[in-house]
């Protein structure tokens, strides 16, 4: 068994080789974690003279097969002679069913979907896989537990499913308050996973030949998002609470909807934009929008990344220009200041210049907002878009004031904030009669 070891990665073999009564790790997605444990659970199931029998809960049945194909294949590889007896009564008053290998010494390990009424009256290891996406994490605990009692050992393994779950709990308990249960807390993040070999095995596997930096850079844009990034590779939990605006609003308002500059030239609707002004080296963003009846669509989104304030001022006075474009909010702090007052001087009275202070900034963010919660708008299906606007969150200061920050990938939520003056400059009234969509 000592010499199999040695196929393992560290993070891999230290898992393993961790026999506390209360363990539990959160980790990045395939990093072949569960795999590892499979081999823990068959070698201490099937040792001479073990005294309990394994019991592994995944969270579907489809998972739950698998527990036990893996299982069944490192007990052949080992040459230990198990029995798959196939799926049996796991338990009469539920009936529950479950997968299940048996070894020579007469120990078993059972395999079976989330069910946490088949544990009662249990004795054993107890292992739950995915936690965090059990349907009822609390009642699965509280019947899980006991079965460890008389000398059984409890494991938990999950990436992470947003802060409000009993496995985020468990995680800061041990983090932030002192670890009052004992628990044998193991953090593997992709990186980490990385460094030890994780992308050297997939080459081997998939024929593939990234590098290290290649991979976890592919890795990462595949995401739709950085939450997802975050959540899924690097163990930090998407935080649903403190999200200004929801995935559920963002999704009851997306479309395909983006148009070009000569859609805008035809089009006979009113027309709206907002301007961010990137500072040195940020993304500045035109969002233009067409108002269609009630509702706002994105229509055209330029991002001006390193650009001269000439080459800047060239794309915003040629929207400016459009026959129906009715009003333009622009960032006029800082940098933007110039911009703003050449466009007021050229096009009077269409254009707004808005200097950001804490307090403008709370009004537009939370108007955008109700735009939202609304359906008043529809926005591009973009990934980059929805990061943004999912980054920005509302915190408070020492000093009691409210104040509205994000960073994604590539900006400072600056699409956010085009977004934000765009719907400032609609509110605008104009006659819309005769709109077509």
């Amino acid at each position: 068994m000592n010499f199999t070891l040695r196929y393992f990665t560290q993070s891999q073999r230290n898992w393993i080789q961790d026999n506390s009564p209360l363990k539990i790790i959160q980790k990045s997605r395939q990093i072949g974690l569960s795999h590892a444990d499979d081999y823990h659970s068959v070698s201490i199931a099937s040792r001479p003279g073990a005294k309990f029998d394994v019991i592994i809960v995944s969270r579907d049945e489809f998972q739950a097969k698998l527990s036990l194909e893996n299982c069944r294949e490192w007990a052949e590889l080992l040459h230990l002679g198990a029995s798959d007896l196939g799926e049996v009564v796991f338990d009469e008053a539920s009936k529950a069913s479950a997968y299940v290998l048996q070894f020579a010494n007469g120990r078993r390990i059972y395999c079976l979907s989330s069910n946490p009424n088949a544990l009662a009256g249990k004795c054993g290891h107890v292992k739950l896989d995915e936690f965090a996406l059990h349907p009822d994490q609390r009642l699965l605990y509280r019947v899980a537990k006991p079965v460890t009692t008389w000398g059984g050992t409890l494991s938990i393994i999950s990436t992470h499913r947003g802060t409000g779950t009993l496995f985020n709990e468990l995680i800061r308990d041990i983090t932030q308050n002192a670890n009052p249960m004992g628990w044998s807390l193991h953090t593997v993040p992709i990186q980490r996973a990385v460094e030890e070999g994780l992308v050297e095995r997939i080459n081997a596997k998939s024929g593939r030949n990234d590098t290290r930096e290649g991979f976890l850079a592919r890795i990462r844009k595949e995401c739709i998002d950085e939450e997802q990034w975050l959540q899924e590779y690097c163990c930090q939990p998407a935080d649903e609470s403190s999200a200004f605006i929801t995935f559920e609003m963002l999704q009851a308002c997306e479309a395909n909807c983006l148009k070009d500059f000569n859609y805008l030239l035809q089009c006979q609707n009113p027309l709206f934009l907002g301007m961010d002004t990137g500072r040195k080296h940020d993304l500045t963003v035109i969002d233009v929008g067409e108002q269609v009846g009630d509702v706002v669509w994105d229509r055209l989104r330029l991002e001006l990344q390193n650009k001269t304030f000439a080459e800047q001022e060239y794309e915003l006075f040629r929207l400016l220009g459009l026959p129906r474009l009715r009003r333009a909010c622009l960032d006029a702090s800082g940098l933007g200041m110039q911009l703003a007052e050449n466009a007021r001087h050229r096009f009077g009275w269409k254009v707004e210049p808005i200097i950001f202070t804490a307090a403008i900034k709370e009004e537009m963010a939370y108007k955008l907002r109700a735009a939202f919660e609304d359906k008043a708008l529809r926005i591009e299906r973009d990934p980059k878009l929805r990061a943004d606007l999912r980054g920005i969150k509302k915190e408070i200061t020492a000093s009691g004031n409210i104040r509205f920050a994000g960073e994604t990938e590539d900006s400072h939520c600056d699409r956010f904030w085009a977004k934000a003056l765009r719907q400032q400059a609609a509110r605008y009234k104009v006659q819309v009669a005769g709109a077509v969509g």
